[in-house]
């Protein structure tokens, strides 16, 4: 690992893996390099059990590259100034529904969820699977993202299919495997275990986007 990660470029890539996925593509454009060189330091990284890679559930052309949790825990991670988090995915029937019940369960802090064409209900597994570990889900609280997000917010895309949409939109991508897709409750299950590990080590990276403004009459202004 520590051999792997002597290099500067290799380690802009983990820094740049440290909260959200990326494709090799994203990576060249985001260290202004070329994908071969990419495809190398990745390789490397690889080779090292750092990373690993998914297919994109959208663009199946798209690989998805993330660091191994295992390489995460040893990582400090960055401070992101927000006022909120949002969880995006397309329907907003299951994936950014758990992830918002997660953080508001782990955090109190403010947080919403929304779809890109959101559907009419929750999933009901979502919901059984959300009852399961404590979480309390509106199975008629979807919205649209336009309707939702605001100056302030992080957003996240859970969905690999609302991130592709508009990529420019959201800050952190989580490739995370649509449960609907298979639609068991093994699948759900999964789908929150993915979420709940990311979201543990994405709140001590959370601060506050605004300075807190000072109350009237403190003498300490």
């Amino acid at each position: 690992m520590h051999a792997a990660l002597g290099d500067p470029v290799r380690l802009a890539i983990v820094d740049a893996l440290r909260n959200g996925d990326a494709s090799p593509g994203e990576l060249a454009e985001y260290l202004g390099i070329g994908t071969n060189l990419v495809a190398h330091h990745v390789k490397v990284l690889d080779e090292a059990v750092l990373v690993t890679r998914t297919r994109s559930e959208g663009d199946r052309r798209r690989t998805y590259l993330r660091l191994r949790p295992e390489t995460l825990a040893v990582l400090a991670p960055p401070d992101l100034p927000a006022d909120r988090v949002v969880f995006v995915c397309t329907h907003n029937s299951a994936r950014s529904q758990l992830a918002a019940a997660l953080w508001r369960e782990r955090t109190g802090r403010p947080v919403a969820s929304a779809g890109t064409l959101p559907a009419a209900r929750v999933h009901p597994r979502a919901i059984k699977i959300g009852h399961r570990h404590g979480l309390v889900l509106d199975p008629a609280a979807t919205a649209h993202v336009d309707d939702v997000a605001k100056p302030g917010d992080l957003l996240i895309a859970v969905c690999d299919n609302a991130y592709e949409e508009d990529p420019d939109r959201v800050q952190l991508h989580w490739s995370v495997p649509d449960p609907v897709r298979v639609d068991t409750d093994a699948a759900f299950e999964a789908a929150y275990t993915d979420l709940a590990d990311r979201i543990d080590r994405l709140v001590p990276a959370i601060t506050p986007a605004r300075a807190p403004q000072p109350r009237k009459g403190d003498d300490r202004v």
